[in-house]
């Protein structure tokens, strides 16, 4: 079976709610990605076979298949197709894995993986609340999860509660799991660490002055121990606050993925090569635990320990999700998120797979390191698990 290679990969700097992209329209600031993968491929636009784009909130701005929409609003032909993918948080490393199927099995080339999530112009959860509020009921209120799951109201804020309470996690150790977040995220964005990934975008502040964005706005510089543990917490009773969870966020991702026959005809070097692929369903109850599993199992198909595994990146949807993996795989701290995660950076939901893929990347290659292992919770109980190696 051909190998997939990662030839090309990059993101946009986050952006807070309300902040430097909301000015941006999804579909352009995820055209905005495409241009960039083909200008460092140095890909004829022609040569793209699809557009794989994952995106939570298909909704407004994101509805109408926000992948074709971004295709047409970049430098791309019309002749490339696109199509959106929602697995929730793990969207993207879901058309990601799609795209290294795709090409993996020959009857493609080469194709783009990516993700778009503007968290200002389509609010989280804007979808199910506006259904349920005229009428059109709630994705969870159907007769079969009911009588499968009676009583129960789903939501990733109680799940990862659960999953502090479970594996004993003290809030004084979600909270210094916090500060190292920004801390690592600050010092990564001063260091120059983001700059080969990023993308920069042209905006305009709100005093009127242009600008090109180049930086996540969610760093906080100035961060200390002592205000994070001064933050209210987000569940009466919980040990968890908003300096202990992702950061919601606008943003774009994406890696040009392709097989060999893909990289004679762009002429190009690798710069990964994707190893293994895994996707599992768990509780979807405490559902943000799933990583601990897919890990394993991700791990054991590829014939390899965690040990063998120089980097990784564990999303910080909540300090507790990344804290039990830690705990339950024995892992190495400092191998984990080094340049800080979605705590610092933010998480812009359908774009976070794709853009932590391209900073696992870029690191690896910073270090001069070989494997590389990226994961994410999702809504439902769900997680992918990737394993690259670094070319």
């Amino acid at each position: 079976m051909p190998e997939a290679y990662i030839v090309a990969a990059a993101r946009t700097a986050g952006g807070r709610r309300g902040g430097m992209l909301r000015d941006w329209h999804p579909a352009d600031l995820a055209g905005q990605v495409l241009d960039a993968l083909v200008d460092r491929s140095g890909a004829d636009p022609a040569l793209i076979e699809d557009v794989i784009m994952g995106c939570v909130s298909q909704f407004g701005q994101q509805s109408g298949n926000v992948a074709r929409n971004a295709v047409l609003s970049s430098k791309l032909p019309e002749s490339v197709p696109g199509t959106s993918v929602d697995r929730q948080c793990g969207s993207s490393q879901q058309a990601l894995h799609f795209a290294a199927a795709t090409v993996m099995s020959g009857q493609m080339d080469i194709v783009i993986a990516a993700g778009v999530e503007s968290m200002t112009r389509v609010p989280m959860g804007a979808a199910g609340k506006l259904s349920h509020e005229n009428g059109m009921g709630s994705p969870f209120g159907g007769p079969g999860m009911k009588a499968r799951y009676p009583g129960i109201q789903f939501s990733q804020f109680a799940g990862a509660e659960m999953i502090a309470k479970k594996y004993d996690l003290s809030k004084d150790d979600l909270d210094a799991f916090g500060y190292e977040s920004q801390r690592r995220g600050a010092v990564a964005a001063n260091a120059g660490a983001f700059d080969k990934e990023i993308v920069a975008i042209d905006v305009t502040t709100h005093d009127g002055t242009a600008h090109s964005h180049r930086i996540d706005e969610g760093i906080r510089f100035d961060a200390n121990l002592e205000a994070i543990r001064g933050v209210k917490l987000i569940m009466e009773g919980g040990r968890l606050t908003a300096a202990t969870s992702s950061q919601i966020c606008d943003g774009a991702s994406g890696v040009m993925i392709v097989n060999e026959h893909g990289l004679k005809a762009l002429g190009v070097k690798p710069m990964a090569r994707i190893h293994s692929l895994t996707v599992v369903g768990e509780d979807p109850v405490i559902m943000l635990e799933a990583p601990i599993g897919a890990t394993r199992k991700a791990l054991q198909r590829a014939g390899m320990s965690l040990s063998d595994i120089d980097l990784y990146e564990v999303n910080e949807a909540f300090a507790s999700v990344p804290m039990a993996w830690l705990q339950q795989l024995e892992a190495d701290p400092d191998r984990l998120n080094v340049n800080g995660g979605a705590i610092a950076l933010g998480h812009p939901l359908g774009a976070s797979g794709t853009k932590l893929m391209t900073t696992l990347v870029h690191a690896l290659h910073a270090r001069g390191k070989r494997w590389g292992l990226q994961t994410m919770c999702e809504g439902g109980g769900l997680a992918n698990v990737t394993i690259i190696e670094a070319l």
